[in-house]
């Protein structure tokens, strides 16, 4: 059956990193059966310079949300910049990446998806009037409002969000329909489909 839950600041879960680097906020996430997830979605505050947390076998989405942007050294690959919001990279878990901020503290959105198991879309957008997101059997939607507000409606509920206010979607398998004007982040989190081995 559908469900869909407003997410507040107030139940988010905010935590020190350990290398006393920044902040992890914990927008929402679906656990595994072994005490992990199957994906996370939170948003970090970059205080200083500093290597990020491995997770392997986890993909991973970063864009920037407020500040003067960062630059990440990702195994051996070119240095990526990202200076205007909602830019953003792609990159694996399990790489090693080191984090430069350009001009102070920064915060990002950040998802992290088991490769396994899920695929991640993100997409950061204006809303500007209304907004259709279109259905797909076993798919979940996380809806972040950045900015402005807006009102959700899906199988018959209607839900109001504000800045910072986050909706989370399971079983976003009917048309989902956003009003309202700001700008949004969406995340849809689709099951992996398995390699055909007939």
């Amino acid at each position: 059956m559908p469900r869909t839950t407003l997410l507040q600041p107030s139940r988010y879960q905010r935590t020190r990193w350990k290398n006393d680097g920044g902040w992890t906020t914990e927008l929402a996430r679906r656990d595994d059966d072994a005490g992990g997830f199957l994906w996370r979605v939170s948003i970090a505050e970059i205080e200083r310079d500093g290597p990020f947390s491995a997770f392997p076998g986890i993909e991973r989405d970063l864009l920037l949300l407020e500040g003067n942007g960062i630059e990440l050294d990702i195994g051996d690959q070119p240095a990526r910049r990202l200076a205007r919001r909602f830019e953003r990279v792609h990159f694996a878990g399990e790489a090693d990446v080191h984090c430069r901020l350009l001009a102070g503290p920064t915060r990002d959105f950040n998802v992290m998806a088991r490769r396994d198991s899920v695929v991640a879309d993100v997409t950061a957008r204006p809303l500007v009037g209304s907004m259709l997101l279109f259905p797909e059997t076993g798919a979940e939607w996380l809806i972040h409002v950045h900015a402005g507000g807006l009102v959700l409606h899906h199988d018959g509920a209607a839900i109001e969000a504000a800045s910072g206010d986050s909706i989370r979607v399971e079983d976003g398998g009917s048309r989902i329909t956003l009003e309202g004007s700001g700008e949004v982040v969406l995340v849809k989190f689709s099951p992996r489909a398995l390699p055909d081995r007939g």
